[in-house]
């Protein structure tokens, strides 16, 4: 969807209700549940009144969005939504979160700054800090939100007491970008000319010691380093004159310093091109849909008295979008089914109808899904799509037996009325009954030759029809006792020949239906491979990420002097090789397991298939056990 068509302005994702907790807003909730894409979502965070929501107009494309304001008093409250198409990932929508100014006196609620201020971290791909002046001291002291995190979110529901949540905390969290507003110093280090990169990662060197005030200078330094794998730092000059700043909205870009203009533009670049689509555990991409989802169980969990934990969200957020998912697809399978089938058609149109409408549906289902390891809901969807398929072959046989009942009875209404009135009832009159029939007949395969139950029909027919030929042949005297027996035996052979093609015809309609679950069965493993390829690429890439980060780290340590901080680091990761070493040998039977999960679903479905057109044709059935 063209997201930039149906949110014209931003909107509040999360606020207060009417007693002060914080809750997801409906109209929000409603606009990411239409959006099926992958989402790119970045939050900016920071003290109040620093510029925050310049930057992120700047993100849309647009002048004016989220309120600027130009005076003391904090214009964002909670946390404010403005989802656009991404400027350059295509099928991907770039969601925009700006939150509320944190340390604002006036609301005199700190922990409500912190939540706000964790639920950006959980729900973003990329977060802004966004910061006045320098990075010093003081700016990493204002920066305490960040010593908090382990505090007030878990990655997994159970932790063991002395284990390192640093790894799982930088697997997870987003990619980490400081922008320092008003920025007027040179980019030097003595007489060294240095990156805005080189002065962020300068800013968090450690103090060896540990005392108290070293261990508090280093603290939110080490958060940094332990839970944001990627860093990155824009150094912005003023961008007007201070008259010019109370109506920054107004600004054309001519009138706005060339310098800042230019950062602008560069930061904006850096966001598009190398924020990645949000994930969970896992490696799972997720929708705009599972993103209002994912918000609204982090906020129950707030709600609750309860401290957010990623595992615990992604269960619940598995179970919600599954169900969802299931319906949808189906939903889906079933509009394209019932939009594109006339009945009665030919099989093959069906099948080709049913095999098209299927890999959409497919397509549908692995989009939403999430975290359906064990393919319990694909295999339902499968079950359920097996299942419509078959009432739609069972609705197409009926549609064609009715048509040719109806065509039945236009051939055959004058021999019907012949043989009420007796008229064949006559020396000779065996012979022109056999003929009537015959030619009627021709007539009537030529009227319905297309039809799937032509032969079924007229089978049926013939059955009925053998006592009023036995009766006519009885009645002609023209014919000698060995010739009517003659007759009789013949009449017989010509029924159950009929009979034959008209299993021969239901056989051959049912071998294309066992065709299509074969080939139903393929397209869902193919697309569940597709799906764990793209997560296996996910998982191997932040997990690379992570490693390089930890690399970094731990040359960083040796050279500041941090000998035994360097050995555990080191530790660290030499596990964490490990783990991807046992991530690669477990995937041959991660596919196993698959195969035989989707295996069983169509063992169990396709049995229950059969039956219930067997009336049509058993000799198919000893073939599929």
């Amino acid at each position: 969807m063209a997201c930039s068509r149906i949110m014209s302005a931003p909107v509040c994702l999360i606020g207060d209700d009417e007693n002060g907790h914080l809750r997801v807003r409906k109209e929000a909730k409603d606009i990411l549940d239409g959006i099926s894409e992958p989402v790119v979502v970045v939050s900016v965070v920071g003290l109040y009144r620093t510029g925050k929501s310049y930057l992120m107009n700047r993100l849309a494309g647009q002048q004016s969005g989220f309120a600027l304001g130009s005076t003391i008093e904090s214009k964002t409250k909670g946390i404010w939504m403005w989802c656009v198409s991404h400027p350059s990932k295509k099928g991907h929508t770039l969601v925009l979160l700006d939150t509320e100014g944190l340390g604002d006196v006036a609301k005199g609620d700190e922990k409500h700054d912190t939540w706000i201020f964790c639920l950006a971290v959980l729900l973003s791909s990329t977060l802004v800090y966004n910061s006045l002046g320098v990075i010093d001291n003081t700016a990493l002291e204002k920066l305490h939100y960040i010593t908090e995190l382990t505090e007030n979110i878990r990655v997994k529901a159970e932790v063991d007491q002395h284990e390192d949540e640093s790894e799982d905390f930088m697997q997870v969290f987003p990619s980490f970008v400081w922008a320092v507003r008003d920025f007027t110093l040179e980019l030097k280090r003595g007489d060294q000319v240095i990156t805005s990169d080189e002065y962020l990662e300068g800013a968090l060197k450690l103090k060896p010691g540990s005392s108290p005030q070293t261990v508090q200078y280093n603290l939110p330094r080490s958060c940094l380093r332990k839970f944001f794998a990627v860093r990155k730092c824009f150094v912005f000059p003023r961008p007007a004159s201070t008259q010019n700043m109370r109506r920054m909205e107004e600004l054309t870009e001519k009138e706005l310093e060339s310098e800042f203009l230019e950062q602008a533009n560069t930061f904006c670049c850096y966001i598009y091109e190398n924020t990645e689509p949000k994930t969970v555990t896992g490696g799972r991409t997720i929708t705009g849909t599972a993103l209002g989802n994912l918000a609204e169980v982090y906020i129950e969990a707030i709600r609750s008295g309860k401290i957010p934990c990623l595992e615990n969200a992604v269960v619940s957020l598995a179970k919600i979008q599954n169900v969802r998912a299931v319906d949808e697809a189906l939903q889906f399978y079933m509009t394209e089914m019932f939009s594109m089938a006339q009945l009665p058609t030919r099989p093959e149109e069906l099948s080709d109808i049913h095999t098209d409408a299927e890999k959409k549906a497919i397509e549908v289902f692995i989009t939403m899904s999430f975290n359906d390891n064990d393919q319990i809901y694909q295999q339902e969807l499968m079950g359920k799509i097996y299942s419509e398929y078959q009432e739609m072959c069972q609705q197409n046989h009926e549609a064609s037996r009715i048509q040719c009942e109806e065509v039945l009875r236009e051939v055959f209404d004058e021999l019907e009325k012949s043989v009420s009135n007796g008229s064949y009832l006559k020396p000779g009159g065996y012979q022109q009954y056999r003929d009537s029939l015959r030619h009627l007949t021709s007539d009537y395969r030529e009227r319905t030759h297309s039809q799937i139950m032509s032969e079924e029909v007229l089978s049926t027919y013939l059955r009925a029809k053998e006592a009023a030929g036995n009766m006519i042949l009885q009645a002609d005297q023209s014919l000698n006792a060995m010739e009517q027996q003659k007759e009789v035996q013949r009449l017989k052979n010509e029924i159950l020949e009929q009979r034959q093609r008209g299993l021969e015809e239901q056989n051959r309609l049912q071998e294309r239906v066992f065709e299509d679950m074969q080939r139903s069965h393929d397209e869902h493993v193919k697309q569940i491979f597709s799906q764990m390829e793209r997560e296996q690429e996910r998982i191997r890439r932040d997990n690379e990420r992570v490693l390089e980060a930890k690399l970094k780290e731990s040359e960083a340590l040796l050279q500041q002097g941090f000998q035994q901080e360097a050995a555990q680091m080191k530790s660290e990761i030499d596990r964490l090789k490990s783990d991807m070493n046992k991530q690669e040998t477990s995937q041959p039977s991660t596919i196993s397991k698959v195969l035989d999960g989707i295996g069983t679903a169509a063992t169990l479905f396709l049995p229950g298939f059969v039956p219930k057109l067997a009336g049509f044709g058993l000799s198919l059935v000893s073939k599929l056990f």
